[in-house]
């Protein structure tokens, strides 16, 4: 089965009005999904630390996946497979502050390579990355959900069916736009 066309690839992502933690997801097609979102609701002026999703436009830079328990899903964006040895610096201290890193890291980092299964797919949202400003948050990705889509730390969740679906419209052009 081949990729789907996307004429829009844009998701738009529009937060629950009575629990600014949850969401719905759109694709231009009209395919709608919902999603969890960060424990400190969704914010323009986001933090390092504060639990809240970022407001705005963002690219998506690639999908990482756990080889072990996902094969390489089908998707428009680039791929790579997670080793055991992959973190996310979240030190805005550190110059590899919201960078892939290598474990063991001196600084503080995320590991990507979990117990749980949230992180088996991650998409990377071009979140404060062009340039990078410490502080301003770091880790911004679509990731699976947990079975009751509790909240995030920052991420946009899904559950695996409907990001793997996801995926299939996603290419190298493909926007995130996250509105309250």
């Amino acid at each position: 089965m081949g990729l789907m066309p996307m004429h829009n690839p844009i998701l738009s992502v529009h937060l629950d009005r009575s629990d600014s933690r949850r969401g719905m997801a759109k694709l231009a097609d009209g395919r709608s999904f919902a999603c969890a979102l960060g424990k400190g609701g969704a914010r323009a002026d986001k933090r390092e630390g504060d639990g809240a999703t970022p407001l705005g436009r963002f690219g998506l830079r690639g999908l990482f996946y756990r080889p072990d328990r996902e094969p390489a899903p089908q998707t428009g964006l680039s791929r790579r497979a997670l080793a055991p040895e992959d973190g996310w610096c979240d030190d805005p201290g550190a110059a590899e502050y919201n960078r892939m890193v290598r474990l063991p890291c001196p600084h503080r980092h995320e590991r990507l390579w979990r117990e749980d299964h949230v992180y088996d797919l991650i998409v990377v949202v071009g979140y404060n990355d062009a340039p990078v400003t410490a502080g301003r948050g770091s880790a911004i990705f679509l990731h699976l959900a947990r079975e009751d889509y509790a909240p995030t730390e920052g991420c946009i969740a899904f559950s695996r069916e409907d990001l793997l679906e996801i995926l299939t419209a996603l290419g190298p052009e493909s926007m995130v736009v996250i509105e309250a």
